[in-house]
């Protein structure tokens, strides 16, 4: 597959164009799955791009949209080919999240909060292989190989020499005294988020328990931002059994102000650095 052609990303655009042709036509979603004899559901799914879409499907709303020029037909039905394309993920195999791995494979920045472990994006493996059989206890060890081996590949994002991801973390206090398997496994990983915050396209700041209640007290949440102005920014809020991705304007502007706030509560750079150093010697006692 070539290197610019991200499926997940296509899909979204994609269904962003449909989008708009359904709104130029005044139609509602449920006028038009009337009309193709297809569940209102299935046009919501197109619509938000967390299904795949067929050429035919394309060509289908098109015809109900009432395209002429064929250009726009033709670039659509493109779009709808590529984002059948598979993606560096699915050579993993069935991965719960992969909808976010594609939309993180593209973006150009991510702002997460955590409160109860280190991002993911920043952990060494043998926290990320700690911390996998933790929270998956009852998963055999080749399911939880599989999960360390594609978030190494995740990493690849940072660690990239050029168009690296440009990644802000706020790791509440907790996640630096949860201890992930052994002392020296939680020194090893302490040790390499001081490292990585020395990159210039990494920042990393703690939340100390001092601060008390702050606006991410409900829990984790990323912000992801594209390249490409055609694609508007993502919320992602990992569930257990099941993602929210929060698209609209006034939700990504929402969370973007918690998480400004977040920001100035917590600790500096210089500051997280110290902060992160000393709690790595406490796990020498």
């Amino acid at each position: 597959m070539p290197s610019n052609v991200n499926p997940t990303v296509r899909r979204r655009r994609l269904g962003q164009e449909l989008r708009r042709l359904r709104e130029l036509k005044g139609m509602t979603a449920e006028e038009v799955a009337e009309r193709l004899l297809v569940s209102q559901s299935k046009i919501s799914r197109l619509e938000n791009g967390r299904r795949s879409i067929s050429q035919r499907d394309v060509r289908d709303l098109c015809g109900v949209y009432e395209v002429e020029d064929h250009r726009i037909v033709d670039s659509l039905m493109q779009m709808a080919k590529d984002s059948r394309q598979q993606g560096w993920w699915h050579a993993f195999g069935d991965i719960p999240y992969s909808v976010y791995i594609g939309l993180e494979t593209d973006a150009e920045s991510l702002r997460v909060y955590e409160p109860q472990m280190v991002p993911g994006l920043l952990q060494t493996r043998a926290y990320a292989e700690a911390l996998i059989s933790g929270a998956l206890p009852e998963a055999p060890p080749s399911d939880i190989e599989k999960r360390v081996n594609v978030r190494s590949r995740r990493q690849d994002r940072v660690n990239a020499p050029e168009n690296p991801l440009r990644l802000w973390a706020v790791i509440d206090e907790s996640a630096l005294r949860r201890r992930v398997g052994d002392n020296q496994i939680m020194i090893d990983q302490l040790e390499h988020l001081v490292e990585q915050s020395h990159l210039p396209h990494v920042t990393v700041q703690v939340l100390p328990f001092e601060m008390g209640a702050h606006p991410g007290i409900n829990g984790q949440y990323a912000i992801l931002e594209f390249p490409d102005a055609a694609d508007s920014s993502v919320v992602y809020i990992e569930g257990v059994t099941s993602d929210l991705y929060l698209e609209k304007a006034n939700d990504v502007q929402r969370y973007s102000v918690m998480y400004e706030h977040l920001r100035a509560q917590a600790l500096n750079v210089d500051q997280t650095r110290e902060f992160i150093t000393k709690i790595a010697k406490s796990y020498t006692s």
